[in-house]
């Protein structure tokens, strides 16, 4: 959608409600006159806010690229200040100076070369199976990730903010689970299917409440979403605390049997390794929301609900059906990253954590990712990165692992604020007319 139809239906409504105002006499009527004038308020907030929403999630490559060049930089300085070994050149920096700027290379230069190593090509290791380890654990820290993201980008996209990544997945590691470990005496290919078809209807039906109950009663997406993460943790909690529902027998700890063999994701690439087939779903994932958002008519009504939903609604698409689709879809693809995780990843049973935060990583995902599919490919691959490296980093260089945190906690800082990262990196602002050398003004104003 481009922006002239979004202003042309913003400005005719304006237009309308001006031309209402104008009929009314606030002698005689002071009470419609103030409705009508709460109303424009209403609606100018709202064009307000998915002003903001839409520069945000759609900030361009630029703006990702600097905000991961800012928060490695604010992760640099981290490590220079809380390093050991820069505090003690630095007692005698005016005598020595040199020490100090080599503590500080070899700090940053240390960690940084530890996070790769932990995370792509381990350069010590004896073989090549053995250098490659890290980036398998980083393809699988990414699957859960890239599914999850897929979900929370297709819903901005449509400008949904499906917070509920948590829930859905919960929601659909419950059913996976109990389809794997409850129903018995199914061979390895059917009853894997089973598995996984069971826990992302469940991921999506999970998501389509809060679609549901904001097509019909307008309640906003954001607190339903949160609201169900907190019911789905309580409920999977029962369910893992009571003998005969989803508690392995005999045992006390809130924890599900094993998952079988029959219904578990194979190794991709062998058992010495634990990239599972789950990384080709999320690649298949991928390449289906591409599809949806690009070349589909579904995904051109999610994205002109997204820019839009007056304008949208004036051309004819059901917004409120629009709502309701793009959450199940968005929960199935969030309740694919639940079934990985039990059918791949964790497969010796697991409890009421096995969203591992995975849920709120991929509102960054998604967001590092412009909510483009490609992107979000990227950025999985990112932070799954950042997770297996950050581990090796603390333990080869003595770094808290929390600073990784807070390095993809800037990341998402400065993705909520385009205009300062623009204004760093002076990039253009949307919107801005480029600025004309003054050589080519100079020829005009001759040629005049």
């Amino acid at each position: 959608m481009s922006e002239t139809p979004d202003r042309h239906s913003a400005d005719s409504s304006d237009n309308r409600l001006a031309a209402d105002m104008e009929k009314v006499d606030p002698a005689a009527d002071p009470g419609l006159a103030e409705a009508l004038e709460q109303e424009r308020a209403r609606e100018a907030d709202e064009d307000r806010w998915q002003d903001a929403f839409h520069r945000i999630i759609s900030g361009g490559w630029a703006v990702s690229l600097g905000a991961i060049l800012l928060a490695v930089l604010a992760g640099s300085l981290m490590i220079i200040v809380t390093d050991e070994a820069v505090q003690q050149a630095s007692g005698y920096f005016f005598s020595r100076p040199s020490d100090t700027f080599a503590a500080v290379g070899e700090a940053v230069g240390g960690a940084y070369s530890a996070l790769f190593q932990g995370a792509v090509y381990n350069f010590q290791a004896e073989t090549f199976a053995g250098a490659i380890r890290p980036l398998t654990q980083t393809l699988t820290n990414a699957t859960p990730l890239i599914a999850a993201g897929l979900g929370v980008a297709i819903a901005f996209r449509a400008g949904l903010l499906n917070i509920g990544g948590q829930g859905q997945m919960l929601m659909s590691a419950a059913a996976a689970g109990w389809v794997g470990f409850g129903v018995t005496g199914l061979p390895f290919p059917l009853h894997l299917i089973l598995a996984l078809v069971a826990g992302i209807l469940a991921g999506a039906l999970w998501a389509g409440i809060a679609g549901l109950l904001k097509a019909r009663t307008g309640a906003h997406e954001v607190i339903v979403t949160i609201m169900l993460n907190y019911v789905a943790f309580y409920l999977l909690s029962y369910f893992l605390a009571t003998p005969g529902l989803m508690q392995a027998p005999g045992s006390a700890n809130p924890k599900t049997p094993p998952t079988p063999e029959s219904a578990q994701l194979p190794p991709l690439l062998g058992e010495r390794y634990n990239l599972h087939w789950g990384f080709i779903l999320a690649l298949i994932a991928v390449a289906v929301v591409w599809w949806i958002l690009n070349r589909s008519a579904v995904g051109f009504s999610y994205r002109a609900v997204g820019q839009n939903p007056r304008a949208a609604r004036v051309a004819g698409i059901d917004v409120s059906r629009s709502t309701v689709s793009v959450m199940l879809v968005a929960g199935a693809l969030v309740g694919l990253a639940g079934v990985t995780q039990v059918l791949g990843t964790v497969t010796t049973g697991f409890g009421a954590d096995i969203d591992a935060g995975i849920g709120f990583d991929a509102i960054t995902v998604a967001l590092l990712g412009n909510s483009n599919p490609i992107g979000v490919l990227g950025a999985g691959i990112l932070f799954g990165g950042f997770k297996a490296g950050g581990s090796a980093m603390q333990a080869a260089e003595g770094i808290p692992i929390e600073i990784v945190l807070v390095v993809q906690s800037l990341i998402v800082l400065f993705i909520a604020a385009p205009p300062l990262v623009r204004a760093i990196f002076r990039l253009p602002q949307p919107g801005s007319k480029p600025k004309k050398k003054r050589s080519q003004a100079a020829r005009k104003e001759v040629a005049a």
